[in-house]
């Protein structure tokens, strides 16, 4: 294989501009035109992963097949590219630390002073080209965190000055920029966008394209005013304005021709018009659905939507492939209480209660499954919601009273969810949960196997607690069934109820495994049922 290529995205002005969404949209088009490609983030946090990281700060952690927490952004380039990511595709400044620390306790740096430069900045290097070196991937896409004049960033845009003087025409910068709109003087503003390229020249690095979002049409007088300022070809300034849905942003980078600019930056031919005809068709039925369901999501990060942002997703996917819009109610589980349940859930068609830990909101939790329950409405459970189901059923089915997870009440007489075996030794909390793709075999007709259509899946865990075993056959005498086992450690992966339409509890995480080529047969199979309830 040829050399691989480089391309850094890197984000200026303010925050949140979405990097992510457009690394992911160029990593599409690329593909689409014939070419391996891969996304990697660096985040300039000092926390090793995001794992031990509030929702609240952080937003949702994405887990990889082989078990790394991950940034949120990997959801998206998996949804995006159908691709699976791994540990080598997120890196933190804590790993980049970490792993320049050990390697000075162990003797690597005898005699030497250890020092952000070179040090820091060749292990950044190294883990850049990591992913380049597998042969697997002829263009590696590499977004970098933060906003660019954060002080936590400039490691990283160092080592790419030093990548772009390396690698030549191998490696191309796509900055990400924000021109603002004034609406008191009815004007598009330029100058942050100007000040923003001025503090990557003083860093050392020319951008080669620059993206700016906008919500406003940028006119080809401000592109040739942007253009000139900053050192940048005039088809090399492109249009990034709000848009309907993230789905959107592919197809409106392909019209702004991001792919063909940034081939003819790598010096790559254009190989094939870009088939993006299944992408089309996917926002087609998005855009125009035929129906719609109402289904109410129970967690208690309802403020911040992105904690749950591959479950809402996921949504999407199940919508599109059922041809329907999914209406999302999101619903504060310590809002949900016995005396104003019927209140708060009626209406809905089906009920998802999210993942989570600790023991905020956990009744309202559980009460949102008794209702699903009683009232026959299909039901979802996934991880800490699969945990609530059980206990509910527990004690208002089984006869267990005051059953409960030891997370919770480790005094509960009936602790139908317990701490794993394999966790009760663990005291340090980062990277030590169950993590990563586990396999589950599949009971023959039960609801779960009509819903794979196989016997065997693997999928994507983060957890500590499960069912306790102990308790399987007698909640198999009132109803519940354990129709998923780990093959290996026997564990309940899956659990349904006998008398119910559609009431399934999954101890692993359907949703990071959706994509819009590959929605998850769960999320497609709940959707049904809710719209058929």
């Amino acid at each position: 294989m040829s050399t691989t290529k480089y391309i850094f995205v890197t984000g200026g002005v303010t925050s949140s501009l979405g990097k992510g969404i457009i690394s992911a949209s160029l990593a599409k088009l690329l593909q689409a035109r014939g070419y391996s490609v891969t996304i990697q983030k660096l985040d300039p946090y000092i926390n090793v992963d995001p794992g031990t990281l509030n929702p609240y700060e952080h937003g949702e952690c994405f887990v990889t097949d082989d078990g790394a927490e991950t940034d949120l952004d990997l959801g998206h380039y998996e949804r995006f590219l159908n691709v699976p990511t791994s540990q080598a595709n997120n890196v933190t400044t804590g790993k980049i630390y970490q792993t320049v620390i050990n390697k000075e306790r162990e003797g690597a740096f005898l005699g030497k002073t250890v020092q952000v430069i070179p040090h820091i900045t060749d292990e950044i290097k190294r883990r850049v080209k990591l992913l380049g070196s597998t042969g697997k991937f002829e263009i590696v896409i590499t977004e970098i965190g933060g906003t660019v004049g954060d002080i936590e960033s400039l490691p990283y845009i160092e080592a790419v000055r030093q990548l772009k003087w390396e690698l030549g025409s191998n490696c191309a910068v796509v900055h990400l920029t924000l021109v603002p709109y004034l609406a008191a003087t009815g004007e598009l503003k330029t100058k942050p966008t100007q000040h923003s390229v001025k503090t990557m020249l003083e860093y050392g690095v020319q951008p080669d394209v620059l993206i700016c979002r906008t919500e406003k049409h940028i006119t080809k007088e401000l592109r040739k005013k942007i253009a000139l300022f900053c050192n940048v070809t005039d088809n090399a300034v492109m249009e990034s304005i709000d848009v309907e849905t993230i789905y959107d942003v592919p197809l409106m980078m392909m019209k702004e021709q991001l792919d063909k600019v940034m081939l003819a930056k790598l010096h790559l031919p254009l190989r094939q018009e870009p088939d993006m005809e299944q992408w089309k068709s996917f926002l087609g039925k998005l855009k125009n659905p035929v129906s719609e369901v109402k289904i109410g999501l129970v967690g208690k990060y309802i403020e911040l939507k992105d904690a749950y942002k591959s479950i809402a997703e996921s949504f999407i996917h199940a919508g599109v492939a059922n041809e329907c819009r999914v209406d999302l109610k999101w619903i504060h589980s310590e809002k949900i209480m016995k005396e104003n349940v019927q209140e708060v859930l009626h209406g809905l068609k089906g009920i998802v209660v999210a993942p989570g830990f600790g023991d905020r909101g956990i009744e309202g939790k559980i009460e949102a499954v008794r209702y699903a329950r009683e009232k026959k409405i299909p039901f979802l459970g996934i991880c800490l919601g699969m945990q609530c189901a059980v206990v509910e059923f527990a004690r208002n089915v089984a006869g267990m009273k005051n059953a409960h997870s030891t997370e919770m009440n480790p005094s509960t007489p009936y602790p139908v969810i317990d701490i794993m075996d394999q966790q009760k030794k663990v005291t340090t909390k980062g990277g030590t949960m169950r993590l990563g793709s586990y396999p589950c075999t599949i009971k023959k007709d039960t609801r779960a196997w009509q819903v794979y259509g196989r016997l065997k899946t693997n999928e994507r865990h983060r957890h500590r607690y499960e069912l306790n075993n102990r308790y399987v056959k007698e909640l198999r005498k009132s109803g519940m069934i354990a129709s998923g086992i780990n093959p290996d450690s026997g564990l309940a992966e899956i659990i349904e109820l006998e008398d119910h339409p559609w009431f399934l509890g999954v101890q692993f995480h359907p949703e990071y495994k959706s994509t819009v080529a590959n929605p998850h047969p769960l999320f497609v199979s709940f959707v049904k049922a809710a719209l058929n309830h």
